[in-house]
């Protein structure tokens, strides 16, 4: 099925996605020493808007998908569930660890709202729900952001990594609107 296999691409580039940001982080760690004091680079308003929108963002995508787990009969929404939990922690993770030695740190929430609007739904009206604004808005949004900081970031190594991610989040939204399609056809 094309959704088996677009998984199993997706963590393959999930997987290079990550080693990319983790590289990232550690050539960043492996600058030589000097006689000035050490201090965290700052990231500018616009670079930590971004890192708050993306962590928000992965958040929700990993909270509404371990709903998706338990809300969902759907064999196809609950494998896309899984795919999000594991490559949303992933990206989260490696933003976490990059921005983490620039000095900024996040504390990630979900869209409590949306969130909990979806724990109320159930079978084939929650697979509606979570497809749509999940699955396809939810990542529209996503790589808009990815895109705009991807193009005008001012941190190199920020914009390295939303430029990396950016295929991730762009496979997942043509995941979603699949699924949606799919969803649409057999109803």
């Amino acid at each position: 099925m094309k959704i088996r296999y677009s998984l199993q691409v997706m963590t393959i580039a999930l997987g290079l996605n990550a080693a990319y940001i983790g590289a990232a982080c550690a050539q960043a760690s492996d600058a030589p020493a000097s006689d000035a004091p050490v201090t965290a680079t700052k990231l500018s308003p616009a670079d930590q808007q971004f890192v708050l929108d993306a962590s928000t963002s992965d958040a929700t995508e990993i909270a509404a998908s371990k709903i998706a787990l338990k809300n969902s009969n759907d064999p196809h929404v609950r494998k896309f569930a899984q795919q999000m939990i594991a490559d949303h922690t992933k990206l989260s993770d490696a933003m976490s660890t990059l921005v983490a030695k620039k000095g900024f740190k996040q504390a990630p929430a979900a869209d409590s709202a949306l969130v909990g609007k979806l724990q109320t739904l159930k079978g084939k009206q929650f697979d509606q729900a979570y497809v749509e604004q999940i699955g396809v808005e939810a990542h529209q949004r996503a790589v808009d952001l990815f895109q705009q900081e991807s193009q005008s970031g001012t941190d190199a190594q920020l914009k390295a990594a939303a430029t990396h991610a950016l295929p991730t989040l762009q496979h997942h939204l043509k995941m979603a609107q699949q699924l949606a399609g799919d969803m649409k056809g057999s109803s």
